[in-house]
């Protein structure tokens, strides 16, 4: 469960930012997760529930999340798709030229400081 230590990265962070920017408390943190991120939003939850109370900005703080799709793109046609539906064949032209776009990130997005 990698998770748990993603989750303390995050924390360490957090604290590092309330302090340069003299937050006494923050009261929410939104992360943004790729669908093929290989990051579990549930062992996210659980590691935070355990992880902020130990911290004095983050006692009391909310965890959001938001989910960003996969989202891949054809080399041969330009157009993109869902990863998931598609995986590596584009469903537009059958081609096997594709990326992915988007979807394997992992951002803390916003804070909300008091």
């Amino acid at each position: 469960m990698h998770e748990f230590g993603i989750v303390v990265h995050v924390v360490d962070t957090l604290e590092k930012l309330a302090t340069e920017n003299d937050l006494t408390e923050i009261a929410s943190v939104t992360l943004e997760i790729g669908e093929v991120s290989s990051v579990l939003p549930d062992y996210i939850v659980d590691a935070w529930k355990y992880l902020h109370k130990k911290s004095a900005v983050l006692t009391d703080a909310e965890l959001k999340i938001e989910r960003l799709p996969a989202v891949s793109i054809c080399l041969d046609c330009k157009k993109t798709y869902p990863t998931l539906e598609g995986k590596k064949q584009c469903p537009h032209c059958g081609g096997f030229m594709t990326e992915l776009v988007s979807g394997d990130e992992f951002n803390i997005k916003e804070i909300e400081g008091c």
